[in-house]
């Protein structure tokens, strides 16, 4: 299972060709379960520029699997331990939703596909953020 970051539908949506878009559409065409997460989608509908295009993204992801954070207030209070965990190590994470993003990843146990700099430094200062490792 893999949470799809913003950074990558995004690029995707757009036909943006990367390495985090092309590992998107070897998951589309093999069938490997791929999902996001309410902030994932806000993120995504933010970048609208017209209704119908608003439409369009939600009828989209109707179709796409969501996972939550499990925990209801723990969940909360770990993804801030995170931003913790980072600083001590000398990382900083620019952004909360990004700090829910890999809370949601790390509470299902799923990897996390993404094309954000931030959480390639998460990674290095949170050992359970476990990240989707794109193929040359």
């Amino acid at each position: 299972m893999i949470l799809v970051d913003t950074s990558v539908l995004i690029d995707y949506l757009k036909g943006i060709e990367n390495r985090a878009v092309a590992a998107f559409d070897k998951i589309l065409e093999s069938g490997m379960p791929y999902g996001i997460n309410e902030l994932i989608y806000l993120e995504v509908l933010q970048g609208a520029r017209t209704a119908k295009e608003y439409q369009k993204l939600q009828e989209y992801f109707e179709t796409i699997p969501f996972f939550l954070l499990n925990r209801g207030k723990e969940s909360y209070e770990r993804a801030a331990h995170l931003n913790f965990a980072c600083r001590r190590s000398g990382v900083t994470v620019r952004s909360t939703i990004d700090l829910l993003i890999a809370q949601t990843a790390i509470e299902n146990n799923i990897y996390l596909l993404h094309n954000d700099s931030d959480f390639t430094n998460m990674a290095k200062a949170i050992k359970e953020l476990k990240i989707f490792r794109i193929m040359e």
